[in-house]
């Protein structure tokens, strides 16, 4: 086996367990956020960050493997990658600057 394919299974345990146990944190703390705000107590921002752990997770998956085709110097990939992060990226800013109340 080659050094890439054998890094192969390894980074697909990798993303598995991150994307996985990830989804399980960010579960739990919504439901944490849920929790308190049915026993009365605001749980409105607990709620949010479970959900940004959740929207957060396939961003993770992306660095994680850039992270891993820039060890395994397969530039090819790392340019697809940086390209999908650039995506992202230009995404994050164009919907936070369209919320702005200030520029409506």
């Amino acid at each position: 086996m080659t050094g890439t394919a054998a890094k192969g299974p390894r980074l697909e345990s990798l993303l598995a367990g991150l994307l996985r146990y990830g989804t399980w944190l960010a579960s739990a703390v919504t439901g944490a956020g849920l929790a308190m705000s049915l026993a009365g107590v605001e749980g409105t921002d607990v709620v949010a960050a479970g959900v940004a752990l959740l929207i957060a997770l396939p961003v993770l998956r992306v660095l994680v493997m850039l992270g891993a085709f820039i060890l395994n110097r397969d530039y090819r990939l790392v340019i697809v990658a940086a390209v999908v992060l650039m995506i992202i990226l230009a995404g994050l800013v164009i919907g936070l600057s369209s919320s702005n109340p200030l520029t409506h």
